[in-house]
């Protein structure tokens, strides 16, 4: 018959293989402090019922104040790794259920009871399961499936030790029973616990997944999206159908003589100024679009909109803007400006390709108009054909002389198609 020693003996051993395969996971990846967390948590729990379960071989004071404290200690740490593991502060609750122990161990009817210290354990380690509930569960509102079924399992933990402790009370065994259901306790316990450490597993494989995924359709020097993630927000965009405004529109931007800077002030300056102009153009795109490197200096912006002066207006803003911040290459300042092209179609007519296509003919036009300025092509108010007004620079659209004055003159105002 299983007794609380065989029961505590094979738990301590379960601890130590899932805190060697913890230790192994954070040598792998120290990025992760929460793996090292969590296998000294392992490491402390196995050490605390090592000592419960030596009981008669050490002092009293090692074996049952001590050893069921430090075993308590355990359950803080694995709360403390689910709190580092979302990057949110410790709270100083972590560390009720050893509290809790200690508190109510130093009263003299629990002392000298075995029943009244499984009860007062019990409840600690309910408490310890409530809390570790409340640190699975996001603090940003992330909905991950493991996280419900973490939190479903901690919340059964819970329930466990308290009709455990309830049990305890209202049968009120004699003190060879207690130990005997204090054994089959223990291993569920460490049953429960090992379904936790599976579904934690699980956890951090979609975390990894997403962090991957991220790194993928991200641009690795300015940390916007890179030519995937743009198709992929484009076909979220489009895929939304009548949730969205009526036309999607397309903002082309291309930093005005590139490679100039490049030979003049050097490649780091050129990067420089990438990144300054992801972060200008990144914080004035709203969630609702999209922003990302099409590749070199060409960036692009897909935003929803129910009327053209929206996207004018952003483009613009994401012009000036970045005309007037100061460029540095070491003492020397860096002269940088954008053109941009804009293209606008219906929701239920957009493609990629004609959308991009139109927005870099408007921004061919920016060019040949002087740069650094807005031109707008909405297919949407004109009906003929862009080689209606194209010139003989293979099919390419240009902007009217009208338009290129205009354009010149204000540098930077808005022209039109």
């Amino acid at each position: 018959m299983l007794n609380m020693t065989t029961g505590l003996t094979i738990w301590c051993s379960e601890a130590i293989t899932l805190a060697t395969v913890l230790l192994l996971a954070w040598r792998h990846d120290r990025k992760s402090p929460a793996y090292l967390i969590w296998a000294l948590g392992f490491t402390v729990s196995a050490i605390g019922f090592a000592l419960v379960a030596a009981r008669g071989l050490i002092p009293d004071i090692w074996s049952i104040q001590i050893g069921n404290a430090v075993a308590l200690l355990g359950e803080s740490a694995w709360i403390v790794g689910f709190r580092f593991m979302d990057k949110r502060r410790l709270e100083w609750s972590a560390f009720l259920p050893p509290a809790i122990w200690v508190i109510g161990v130093s009263l003299p009817w629990v002392t000298g009871n075995f029943a009244n210290r499984v009860i007062v354990y019990d409840l600690a380690g309910a408490v310890g399961a409530t809390l570790l509930a409340f640190a699975v569960h996001p603090g940003d509102g992330r909905r991950e499936p493991a996280r419900g079924q973490l939190g479903i399992v901690f919340v059964a933990l819970a329930c466990f030790c308290f009709g455990s402790a309830l049990w305890m009370v209202l049968a009120a065994p004699s003190l060879e029973e207690a130990m005997i259901y204090r054994g089959y306790m223990a291993l569920g316990y460490g049953l429960l616990i090992i379904i936790a450490i599976v579904l934690n597993g699980k956890l951090l494989m979609e975390r990894a997944e997403r962090r991957w995924r991220a790194i993928s359709i991200t641009d690795t020097l300015t940390g916007v999206l890179n030519r995937r993630g743009l198709q992929e927000s484009y076909e979220i965009l489009v895929g939304k159908g009548q949730q969205q405004p009526q036309m999607l529109a397309a903002l082309l931007f291309d930093l005005d003589h590139f490679k100039k800077i490049n030979d003049r002030h050097g490649h780091q300056a050129g990067d420089a100024v990438l990144v300054e102009f992801a972060r200008i153009a990144r914080q004035f795109v709203p969630r609702s679009g999209a922003f990302g490197r099409m590749g070199g200096e060409e960036f692009v912006a897909f935003l929803p909109i129910d009327d053209q002066s929206q996207a004018e207006a952003l483009a613009e803003t994401i012009r000036a803007d970045f005309c007037r911040v100061p460029l540095l290459a070491g003492r020397t300042l860096v002269p940088a400006t954008v053109s941009i092209g804009v293209s606008i179609m219906p929701h239920d007519t957009v493609s990629w390709d004609r959308l991009i296509s139109f927005a870099d003919r408007a921004l061919y036009a920016a060019k040949r108009a002087g740069r650094n300025c807005t031109i707008l092509f909405n297919e949407t108010e004109t009906a003929r054909e862009p080689d209606a007004t194209s010139a003989a620079n293979d099919g390419e659209l240009v902007p009217t002389l009208d338009d290129q004055i205009h354009a010149l003159r204000r540098m930077g105002t808005l022209a039109r198609m």
